[in-house]
């Protein structure tokens, strides 16, 4: 759609979005494609664990899939790509060496922090383990880049449907990891280009949802 230089800032992208359920049958170029999926993995995630992962699905099975999955929503069959944004409830008991050698290499982290941030991303890990909170916590890092993938996508010049409103079993079949317990659905979001214009709804006054040092305390 745009050239990088053309694309729009953040504050505008935030303004501009709107979420749209029907799409032309335009494809997104693989280039661009790339880069979003860069953009929305530079998402922060707690630890830098990246609990998350994305999975896209252009093809037609997949989308029929989805569609099934969605209770025939329009967005899967008429968007080019729809992102499946998956949490990752374990994946932090693998191996993260990978993790910091990069932080290493691009002077983010020294050793001794490296160590020190090792051991207490563990010990956090564990006590979310022990408190049944895992999921939560994928949930909220692939949410986090659900988001950023939403903006980027604006900016770039294309319209997005976060999407609620489907049977979790069904997507993971549709995406290859039905039977899964360590994954979990966390967003569906179709991309593409916006076959409908949809205005701004509104939203409420910050006196309704903005408080100050303590939940109903007004300035």
């Amino acid at each position: 759609m745009m050239n990088p230089a053309s694309y729009s800032s953040v504050p505008d992208a935030i303004r501009a979005r709107r979420t749209i359920r029907h799409y032309q049958p335009t494809p997104i170029p693989a280039d661009q494609l790339r880069e979003l999926l860069d953009l929305t993995l530079e998402a922060p995630s707690s630890w830098n664990f990246q609990c998350r992962s994305v999975v896209v699905v252009s093809d037609e099975e997949g989308r029929e899939g989805l569609v099934r999955a969605t209770d025939g929503q329009p967005q899967p069959a008429e968007a080019p790509v729809t992102l499946v944004f998956v949490a990752e409830l374990q994946s932090w008991r693998e191996d993260q060496s990978d993790i910091y050698q990069q932080a290493r290499d691009n002077g983010a982290w020294n050793e001794e922090f490296i160590a020190m941030f090792a051991e207490a991303g563990q010990a956090f890990q564990h006590d979310l383990a022990e408190r049944g909170l895992l999921r939560e916590y994928a949930v909220k890092d692939a949410m986090i880049a659900a988001t950023y993938c939403m903006l980027a996508a604006t900016s770039m010049g294309y319209a997005t449907a976060p999407m609620n409103g489907w049977d979790e079993q069904e997507v993971k079949k549709a995406i290859g990891i039905d039977g899964r317990d360590d994954l979990a659905i966390a967003l569906l979001l179709s991309i593409g280009v916006a076959a409908e214009e949809r205005l701004h709804p509104g939203r409420r006054p910050h006196e309704r949802n903005v408080f100050y040092g303590r939940y109903g305390q007004s300035r």
